[in-house]
């Protein structure tokens, strides 16, 4: 990862930004996410690898184009030349405005009610928007070398794969940009203004908006524990209540296998230190008891 002296030249000439401070989001210094203090105003700087700039621009834009709708998005601050994000070596930095605020509790309530109506209002925000590089859903494959890590995945993935392709050949699903990891710790509560944001646009995508309602439902503990979100969703949201209701368990597995590709493929990979991949293998274990039931 690059060094806090590379970023902070970085800042000042392709933002002109002079940084009073640049600091490791989580203390790490190969984190990818700097906090940086410039006068009274704080931003995130984060770093990716070059190669995902499409995606990583994708959901910049996707951030400031819902910014400009009132949303607290932690939107991009354009360099001087009007790029979401500049080269640095082998990387890309963006800057990013900080968005204040405690995370939603996903076992409150309360929380989720707000959960779940601010999830709705971004998938209504961002209807018509559209960036080349938001991935094409979907991208799983049965046949990936990868799935070997384990003789179950294969058969439960490809179980998944073809739940889904049999409900969007039957029934007309809702589809459109992705926030893509819409999580209790992306949506902000800031008491002192009462204003909710919604942070973290790494993953964006384009496809279902389900998979966006699914993924919360999952993070919420499954849908008996998801049902203020859910209500406040079908509040707020542009999926009709009979969508949701009949495509709910569909996406919700396929949410599941999702997340066993990805930690499959990290595990295959061999690149991961041993606290890591202990991580995901209880990830895998845990995507492994929901399918399989």
């Amino acid at each position: 990862m690059l060094a806090d002296d590379t970023i902070r030249t970085t800042l000042r000439t392709a933002w002109h930004l002079q940084p009073d401070g640049c600091t490791p989001l989580d203390g790490e210094p190969t984190t990818s996410t700097r906090t940086v203090a410039a006068g009274d105003r704080r931003y995130l700087a984060v770093l990716v690898e070059g190669a995902e700039r499409p995606r990583f621009e994708a959901g910049l834009a996707a951030a400031e184009h819902l910014d400009r709708r009132g949303f607290g998005t932690g939107a991009p601050v354009r360099a001087a030349d009007g790029a979401l994000c500049v080269p640095v070596g082998e990387h890309v930095l963006a800057l990013l405005d900080f968005v204040p605020g405690r995370p939603l509790d996903g076992a409150d309530p309360v929380d989720q009610q707000w959960w779940g109506d601010r999830l709705g209002a971004a998938h209504r925000g961002l209807a018509g928007f559209r960036h080349p590089g938001l991935p094409a859903w979907h991208p799983l494959r049965p046949d990936a070398p990868h799935l070997s890590v384990a003789a179950w995945l294969r058969p439960a993935l490809t179980g998944a794969v073809t739940a889904l392709t049999k409900l969007q050949i039957t029934d007309r699903l809702t589809v459109g940009p992705l926030h893509g990891d819409p999580r209790p710790a992306a949506f902000l509560l800031d008491h002192g203004t009462g204003r909710i944001g919604l942070v973290s646009w790494g993953r964006a995508r384009f496809g279902p908006l389900m998979y966006d309602v699914a993924s919360a439902v999952r993070h919420a503990g499954g849908p008996g524990q998801a049902r203020e979100l859910l209500a406040a969703y079908e509040d707020s949201g542009p999926v009709p209540v009979a969508e949701i209701e009949g495509s709910l368990e569909t996406l919700l597995r396929f949410r599941w296998a999702m997340e066993a590709d990805a930690c499959a493929r990290a595990l295959a990979a061999g690149t991961l230190d041993q606290p890591a991949a202990d991580r995901c293998r209880a990830a895998l274990d845990e995507a492994r008891t929901a399918l399989l039931d």
